[in-house]
Order: structure tokens, then sequence, then C-alpha cells
């Protein structure tokens, strides 16, 4: 039996898991944030806005910018951990880039 590597370790995995939860915490302050910016500027520059519109600014812009934010912070939990390390490529010999 191997040992485990990178997120398949108990430990790591607890670890990252905590730092991907507290990033998408303070995330998600930091979307709320640009949420009360985009209507500040909307009222500004539109006027008063109908309840609907203002829904939908909140909900797009907020739902945007956790997507992103969620995507790369994955793509770090999975870089940091060693995770990507053990991905095995079959075609890596086959391969040319000499081209």
């Amino acid at each position: 039996m191997r040992n485990p590597q990178g997120l398949d370790d108990p430990q790591i995995a607890a670890t990252a898991w905590n730092r991907f939860r507290r990033i998408m915490l303070w995330m998600a302050a930091g979307g709320a944030l640009c949420v009360g910016i985009a209507l500040v500027c909307l009222r500004i520059w539109a006027g008063p806005m109908p309840f609907h519109m203002i829904l939908a600014t909140i909900l797009g812009v907020w739902l945007t910018f956790m997507l992103g934010t969620a995507l790369m912070a994955l793509v770090f939990l999975s870089s940091g951990t060693g995770h990507d390390d053990q991905v095995i490529d079959p075609l890596k010999d086959e391969v040319s880039i000499d081209d």
C-alpha cells in the first residue's frame, strides 16, 4: 500500500480545505464590496432602479465574482498540496514538441 500524498493525506486535506474556506469567506466579503460599488455606480449613472434590476445586479455581480474566486482557489489548492504532481500522463512519451 502506498503512502497517502497531497489531498489523499487526511491531515494535509483538512489544512488545505480550511485554507480554501478561509479564502472563500474573505472573497465573499470582497464580492459584497464589489456589489455595493456596482449598485452605487448604477445609481449614479442610471438613477433610481426597479427592484428586479437591483436583485439581478446583486446576484450577477456576486455570483460571477464567487465563481471566479472558487475556480482560482481550487487551482491553488490542487497545486499547493501536490495533487497536480500525482497525475500520470499516458501520452507524454508519444507527443513530440520539436515541430
